[in-house]
Order: C-alpha cells, then sequence, then structure tokens
C-alpha cells in the first residue's frame, strides 16, 4: 500500500468531529500567526497576593494575549493548548519574555512570573533574549519568575531540572504551575527545587464544602512548606473561598476576587513583594 492510499484510509476513519477539530486547530494556528506576524500580541496582568494579607501583592503574573482580525484580546486559555508544540508557540514565549523583561525594567519594584513552555529552554532565540536581558541587568533575576505547568515539566524532566539548576544562580525564581490537574506525584515537590507550586484551579472549586479537596489541598500545602515552597491557590472569586484556604496552610492566592488582568503595566506600592520567594 502506497503512501497515498494510508493517508486515505486514515482520512476515512476520521469522524466529522475529527475534521470539526482539525479544521479549528489549523483555524486558531493561523490567527496565532497572523498576531505574531503584526505584533498584535500584548501582556495582561494579575496580581498575587499574600493569603494573611490579601491587600499586599506578592508578585504578578503576565499573561500573554493575542489579538484577531477583529481586534478582540483573546487570552492564552483559548488558543496555547493548539500552538504550544508549534513554532508559534516557542515565538509567542519569546514575545512574553522580551515583553515581561521590558515590564521589569520599567517598573524596578514589582516581581513578575512570565509563563514558558518546557520546550523553549532548548529554544536559541528564547535562550538568548533571557540570557542578555540577565547580563544586561543581573537584578532583573531577583525579580523573575518563570512559571511552567506541571504537565510541560514531565515531557521533559531533566532538561528543565538542569535549567533551574543554572538560572537559580541567577536568582531566578521558578513556580510549577496547574499542579494536580491531572495524576499528582508528591515526587514533583522532592524532585525538583520549585519556589511556587500553584494549585489547578479545581482545588479551589467548593472548597468551603468539599472534605476531599480540603484534605488534598492541606497536605499539598504542608509538603510544600517543608520543601521550602510557597502554594499559590488560583481562580478564587470570593473572601470566604480566601479565607479557607489560608486556614488551610496556602501562602498566595489568585484570582478575579482580587484583580481581574489588565493591560496596563502594574505598580506595586508595597515596595517589597518579593519577599515570599
Amino acid at each position: 500500500m502506497g503512501k497515498e492510499d494510508r493517508k486515505l484510509r486514515r482520512a476515512a476513519k476520521s469522524s466529522p468531529l475529527d475534521w470539526a477539530l482539525d479544521g479549528r486547530d489549523q483555524q486558531t494556528l493561523d490567527m496565532v500567526n497572523e498576531a505574531i506576524q503584526h505584533k498584535e500580541v500584548l501582556l495582561a496582568y494579575q496580581p498575587v497576593v499574600f493569603a494573611e494579607n490579601p491587600t499586599m501583592a506578592a508578585h504578578f503574573e503576565a499573561l500573554i494575549r493575542v489579538l484577531d482580525e477583529t481586534g478582540r484580546v483573546i487570552p492564552a486559555r483559548d488558543f496555547f493548548a493548539q500552538v504550544e508544540v508549534s513554532e508559534a508557540g516557542r515565538k509567542l514565549d519569546c514575545l512574553s519574555l522580551s515583553m515581561g523583561l521590558k515590564t521589569l525594567r520599567d517598573n524596578p519594584d514589582i516581581v513578575l512570573s512570565i509563563n514558558m513552555s518546557a520546550r523553549s529552554i532548548g529554544y536559541r532565540n528564547w535562550k538568548h533574549i533571557l540570557n542578555s536581558n540577565l547580563k544586561r541587568d543581573p537584578t532583573l533575576g531577583r525579580r523573575l519568575i518563570l512559571e511552567i505547568s506541571e504537565t510541560s515539566v514531565m515531557q521533559v524532566p531533566e532538561l528543565v531540572m538542569d535549567f533551574m539548576d543554572e538560572y537559580q544562580q541567577h536568582s531566578v525564581a521558578f513556580a510549577l504551575d496547574d499542579y494536580g490537574a491531572d495524576l499528582t506525584s508528591y515526587r514533583h515537590l522532592k524532585d525538583f527545587s520549585f519556589n511556587y507550586i500553584k494549585l489547578d484551579a479545581s482545588f479551589a472549586k467548593s472548597i468551603q464544602t468539599d472534605p476531599k479537596n480540603q484534605a488534598l489541598t492541606y497536605a499539598i500545602s504542608y509538603l510544600a512548606q517543608q520543601f521550602g515552597m510557597f502554594t499559590v491557590a488560583t481562580r478564587i472569586e470570593s473572601m470566604d473561598d480566601a479565607s479557607t484556604l489560608h486556614g488551610l496552610g496556602v501562602r498566595c492566592l489568585q484570582g478575579y476576587c482580587f484583580g481581574a488582568p489588565t493591560v496596563n503595566p502594574p505598580r506595586d506600592e508595597n515596595k517589597n513583594s518579593k519577599s515570599a520567594a
């Protein structure tokens, strides 16, 4: 059977849903590539606050956004899964890092976490942006947090370990994002020297009434504390949820309850925001 025949057989087995999903993914990729080409990319900033004092920001997270052809702002959750493995994903990480580091230079009193894929560790341009900025201003490392999802970390764990070892020597902090989204492994807390563990949003859901979520959140917070890591709960929607999470040992909180992402660069009035790291 020839190559074309095999392709036709695979296509014949595809369902209408498969075709629809493939078409949607291609449209998403085209939109992102168009935004990158025309520099229609920006960052939105959301505060991460101390659980014991939610009026005080520990740091801010920089969230990548793209503009579609109508000018609508599209959040990363709507496109990054489709582009992460592609060249567009690497270019987005480069843009996010470059813009985030500029924000740090322009705002010397803030700490900023910038999202990245573990795949970008070996991407030459991304590493060049990071290295050149740290060489230009070594103090940036003390105010930079690089945020990597647990799923991404597990794709190349040894590479991530080496990368973290190298840049923690430059005072760069690291956050493990979406911890527990799939199969939680407590070994990740032992094997990796993350500074922050960001709980998957599912942990905050019904936290006041769900004893299983309470038990898991308490266990993770306790173990993280033993390894010198700060736990961050995400998508917090009420102060009652915030109070419950604080009581379970969570050290930092993030969500619309404390501030929606805004494209205006953050200005931290605390003047002391990296004390959490």
